[in-house]
């Protein structure tokens, strides 16, 4: 069978245009070479006639499943399990791949007829690889949840595959690299990986300039939404929030208008998950909170060309808007900096505590028509005695569905839910059908108060409505999540302490 997969997969490359007919042979020897073996039995395949694209990218996780099945057999797999299994697989899938100089030239030929065909191609490219694996995201959850500030987004994350015990073993024990210094580093393209840190054989970053400085724009590999990319700097140098921040979002915007880009925040418990590297992310969607409307306008003496507004939203968003980015830049200035050392004891806000700064923005770019679009999310990462995690961060009684940092994404309305929530759901609407006590099961007791408060508000609940009642009270706890994350309250005297800033900035 292997000798199959071989031949099926060199056709998957020719159908894909990952592998030209000259190359060919060169790309089944290649693969001859990983598994051990001398030689092919019957013809190379040096064209994909006959064979329609989309069946071979439908079979690709299978063709890979069996080859992988024939390395655990032969004694080429460390251990048969999912981490080692996908580093084997991307060494496998990066024989069908050319290196950067080719797909960095293939790129600019494709920009140069429109940034558009430019990320159409890269895209496409990334999932052909298997750096994006298609099959993996495609198991995510996702439904879209109405509550009363729009439409929200919903996911539970199934394409992060789960390490098993011995591969978490063997990464505690494994020694320890600062090659790549992380995951976001351009020292990834090409790298085969080790147990603690994944292979990136597959991968091609394509080299742009922003702000004058060199930067990589890559995809997720977890795409968690259309186009999801990741534009970062090509030094390992922290995340910071500053003037040059807001110039290199409009930069890349000016490169590619069809996308948005934004910034996690720069402090811990509101910024992402690497601080470590500068980066940003952006993509080709529009996110929830950029169909929001603008409720009420505000002027700052100066910048009277700017429109200048609070969105209607759970979290805490000013928005610029104006045709000359330089100058909602320059008002963004104004704001970041007023915002860095602004103290409102009323509205429990502290710019720092004992010398630790609190006060810092989440920034979205994008490009409305004619327009330039600056959203400034204001994020505090105050904390207390009673909430430990911070002050604007989930509280304990959301926990058991999200109790991770809100970040870039979650802000502009697409939860990012973990992945143990789907068994733990569909566990749950089996327990409500049969009417079981939740809090004598170990694994469910944590929603138990969560479905008491809401299952009265259901006349019907039976195996036909649970699951989309469940869907919409997750999409309600994640309106929550913002609402408690956003710095001034959705209330009125929290929207008196949001009026106090902005009159803070016309002093």
């Amino acid at each position: 069978m292997i000798q199959d997969n071989i031949k099926e997969l060199v056709r998957y490359g020719l159908a894909t245009g990952l592998v030209e007919p000259e190359d060919a042979v060169y790309t089944a020897n290649r693969l001859l070479e990983i598994f051990g073996l001398d030689e092919i039995e019957g013809e190379i395949p040096v064209s994909a006639e006959g064979c329609r694209e989309e069946e071979l990218v439908d079979r690709l996780e299978g063709i890979l499943k069996e080859m992988l099945d024939y390395a655990a057999q032969k004694g080429l797999l460390e251990n048969d399990s999912v981490v080692y299994r996908d580093l084997f697989d991307t060494k496998i899938m990066s024989v069908l791949v050319a290196r950067p100089s080719e797909i960095i030239r293939r790129f600019r030929e494709e920009y140069a007829k429109s940034p558009e065909a430019a990320t159409e191609y890269f895209y496409k490219f990334s999932q052909d690889t298997d750096y994006i694996r298609r099959y993996r995201v495609s198991r995510d959850q996702k439904w879209v949840a109405h509550t009363k500030y729009g439409d929200l987004d919903i996911t539970i994350n199934l394409s992060k595959p789960e390490k098993d015990p011995k591969a978490i073993a063997a990464a505690r024990n494994a020694k320890q690299s600062a090659y790549p210094k992380c995951q976001l580093c351009m020292e990834n393209e090409g790298y085969a990986g080790r147990v603690n840190h994944p292979a990136r054989g597959n991968h091609r970053i394509i080299p742009i300039t922003i702000n004058g400085g060199r930067w990589g724009f890559q995809y997720s590999p977890y795409v968690y939404y259309n186009e999801h990319c990741i534009v970062f700097n090509a030094n390992h140098i922290p995340m910071k929030i500053e003037h040059d921040t807001f110039v290199k979002l409009f930069d890349f915007v000016k490169l590619f208008p069809h996308y948005m880009l934004g910034s996690n925040a720069d402090l811990p418990i509101v910024g992402g998950s690497i601080l470590s590297h500068d980066h940003f992310q952006g993509g080709h969607y529009e996110f929830p909170m950029a169909k929001a409307e603008v409720e009420r306008r505000f002027t700052v003496k100066g910048f009277e060309d700017v429109q200048a507004g609070v969105v209607c939203w759970p979290m805490s968003v000013i928005r610029l808007s104006g045709p000359d980015s330089d100058k909602l830049i320059a008002l963004a200035d104004v704001i970041l900096e007023k915002w860095r050392g602004y103290t409102d004891e009323e509205s429990f806000v502290f710019a720092e505590t004992d010398g630790e700064p609190h006060n810092t923005i989440t920034p979205i770019a994008r490009k409305r028509g004619e327009n330039f679009e600056l959203d400034l999310v204001l994020r505090n990462n105050i904390t207390t005695q009673e909430h430990p995690l911070g002050v604007y961060h989930p509280h304990a009684k959301l926990h058991h569905i999200k109790k991770e940092n809100i970040g870039l994404i979650e802000v502009m309305g697409l939860a990012v839910l973990p992945s143990r929530l789907d068994g733990e759901m569909a566990a749950l609407e089996k327990a409500i059908l049969e009417g079981a006590d939740l809090r004598q099961d170990e694994t469910l007791r944590k929603h138990a108060d969560w479905v008491e408060e809401f299952l009265p508000k259901y006349e019907t609940v039976n195996a036909q409505t649970i699951h989309e009642i469940i869907r919409t009270e997750i999409g309600q706890v994640f309106m929550e999540v913002l609402e408690d994350a956003g710095v001034y309250k959705r209330t009125a005297e929290g929207q008196e302490g949001f009026d106090r800033f902005l009159a803070a900035l016309n002093p």
